[in-house]
């Protein structure tokens, strides 16, 4: 979202003095114009004024690519009028994603059989996966103390203090505390045995990075998932782990195949992961995937019928366009050529 200001007399209006004469005269910056303009006008004037924006060749500060093959452009343009969620008007987009989403589990070692079918969806980045993954946890940890009979209006997360600020997002928009392990000279990334010290009856998870947004450090899941086994065998809790594999969740199965970090450990119910933040993918695909159907409540899944079909959806927003059309030569592709 961003955030407007108020306009001074100065720039009330956009001005341009050459082309046609629809544009010679100034048009009104921040209300409607009085008359309409021809297209080609509307475009070049739009146009021009985008070309004071940086170039996304020359961006190297931002987790994102900004090229991808000619045949990713041609699948996006080709898509771009769909509303995906739509599943029973375009049954081959959603296959697609869910072949994508069982790559992404299997990928992952997701405890699955010869023909279970992995439980995950394609997302808007990162940032949407881990608000849907967040909210589950929340979700399942209220049933839990509901049916026990204990207060469950207190719910607090464990971090550390190098997450990315949708987790923040997540805590703050959802009423979740925000227990952050704080770092310390020469060490940059959540401490496990401060993390698991944090935990207590009211901790919905903890949240592991795999691919810090300091430095691209690999937070140590593993220990953290030992110690948390302890604590749980210990106190009679049951604290499970999220995995915010953003920038690590395309590298470490390749480069570090031998790494646990991901569902082979038992404490680790769900992981995130975003597209493009490996190489050659635009930014805007994000996934989250979960170990079992049980780590994702059914009260969180809508079914709707007034599209067609039944069609099961859990996602913050309904609409979803072009933004996440290329995702199969994304993952297809990509894995490929790794």
């Amino acid at each position: 979202m961003v955030l407007s200001h108020a306009a001074s007399d100065s720039d009330v209006s956009v001005h341009s003095t050459f082309a046609s004469r629809y544009v010679r005269t100034s048009l009104p910056r921040f209300r409607m114009p009085e008359n309409s303009i021809p297209k080609e006008a509307a475009y070049q004037i739009i146009n021009d004024e985008l070309m004071l924006d940086g170039n996304p060749r020359l961006n190297l500060a931002s987790f994102v690519t900004t090229w991808m093959e000619p045949e990713c452009d041609k699948l996006i343009m080709a898509s771009i009028n769909k509303n995906y969620v739509d599943m029973d008007e375009y049954p081959v987009t959603t296959e697609l994603q869910n072949r994508c989403v069982n790559m992404i589990a299997h990928l992952f070692n997701a405890p699955l059989g010869e023909t279970e079918t992995a439980v995950g969806v394609g997302t808007v980045g990162s940032s949407e996966a881990i608000m849907l993954a967040g909210l589950a946890f929340k979700r399942k940890w209220q049933n839990k103390r509901r049916a026990e009979g204990k207060p469950f209006d207190k719910p607090n997360i464990v971090t550390g203090a190098n997450v990315q600020v949708c987790w923040e997002k997540f805590a703050r928009y959802f009423e979740v505390e925000l227990k952050e392990v704080k770092l310390r000279e020469g060490y940059y990334v959540m401490d496990p045995e401060q993390a698991v010290e944090m935990v207590d009856e009211n901790t919905i998870c903890v949240a592991a990075i795999l691919g810090s947004t300091l430095n691209g450090e690999f937070e140590d899941v593993k220990l953290l998932n030992d110690l948390l086994v302890l604590k749980n065998k210990e106190t009679g809790l049951d604290i499970p782990i999220h995995v915010d594999a953003a920038s690590g969740g395309f590298i470490a199965p390749f480069l570090y195949p031998e790494l646990e970090w991901d569902f082979r450990l038992p404490q680790v119910k769900s992981i995130n992961v975003s597209g493009h933040k490996y190489g050659l993918v635009y930014a805007g695909i994000g996934w989250v995937v979960w170990r079992n159907k049980e780590d994702l409540p059914d009260e969180l899944i809508f079914h709707i019928n007034y599209l067609g079909a039944d069609q099961p959806t859990f996602t913050l927003n309904f609409s979803k366009g072009n933004v996440l059309r290329h995702f199969s030569i994304t993952i297809s592709s990509s894995l490929q050529n790794l």
